[in-house]
């Protein structure tokens, strides 16, 4: 069975999308179409933008977002058995399988960088990668300290996400130096996404959500709240609304999926960041 997996935030660069837009006439179309709907120029951007402009989260998700779904678009064998994706990813992937028109999700990708946007600005926060340590070890750290800081992505069996107040983030970074075997990233992002921190945002993305038409689908999506095979247009709808203040079940995602009979897995991203942290899993649980 064939898996295809769609990145989150982290794999843009400028000049991403100039091989597609370049060589496919439909994926030209579609960039031109997504300027209209947006009204303003993101092809742009992501052509011969700036990083700074592009490291905007705003801006991010949706140069992620638009590559991505018009390269899924531009395939000729794209018939997936199941797709997952990364945090954003998981509103490509769904516009990926017509779950979402591609109109709808543009919008409620723009929607959702922008109200994630405005708590980044409103509250400091950040996000640590933390590689070497079981979960369980990060989890009690985290859950011992007296701020806002909880583990937001459990990428692969090396790698888990922290996110959390900036003071927070240091206590317990501090804590897992002291560790043996423990290392210690911290990621280019100005917010705390997949926290608590994140709330003040969740009312918002459901009124976003809530008006738009969710199809059902043709295939399973498994999505990041519960690791889980979902088809049905309100689960869907329920689980990305939760996703964001709930932590990215990945690893999870992934061993479920390949227990469920994919044997093979497709990145549709300007980057393979995902097939890195697939064959850590596959390092890690299939011997």
């Amino acid at each position: 069975m064939k898996a295809y997996i769609f990145p989150g935030q982290g794999s843009q660069f400028i000049g991403m999308g100039k091989d597609i837009y370049s060589n496919s006439s439909i994926a030209k179309k579609l960039f031109k179409y997504a300027d209209e709907i947006l009204g303003f120029n993101m092809t742009k951007i992501m052509l011969e933008g700036s990083i700074k402009i592009m490291n905007n989260t705003k801006y991010t998700q949706l140069a992620i977002f638009i590559y991505s779904v018009i390269k899924s678009k531009i395939l000729t064998n794209f018939d997936p058995d199941m797709v997952a994706g990364h945090s954003l990813g998981e509103i490509s992937a769904l516009t990926a399988i017509n779950v979402l028109s591609f109109e709808d999700g543009l919008r409620l990708v723009n929607k959702r960088g922008s109200i994630m946007q405005d708590i980044c600005t409103s509250y400091s926060g950040g996000m640590l990668a933390i590689f070497g340590l079981q979960d369980s070890i990060v989890e009690k750290i985290c859950k011992k300290d007296p701020g806002i800081v909880v583990p937001s992505n459990y990428n692969s069996p090396e790698q888990i996400v922290i996110s959390g107040e900036i003071h927070a983030l240091m206590r317990v970074s501090n804590l897992i130096k002291q560790l043996k075997g423990s290392k210690i990233l911290t990621l280019p992002i100005n917010g705390a996404f997949h926290s608590p921190i994140m709330e003040y945002g969740k009312k918002k993305l459901t009124k976003v959500i809530n008006k738009i038409n969710f199809k059902y689908s043709r295939c399973p999506i498994y999505q990041n709240i519960n690791a889980s095979p979902v088809i049905q247009s309100l689960e869907i709808k329920h689980n990305l609304i939760e996703q964001l203040t709930s932590p990215v079940k990945w690893k999870q995602s992934i061993i479920n999926m390949i227990n469920h009979g994919a044997v093979k897995f497709f990145e549709i991203g300007p980057k393979n960041i995902l097939q890195g942290l697939l064959k850590n899993i596959l390092k890690n649980y299939l011997i």
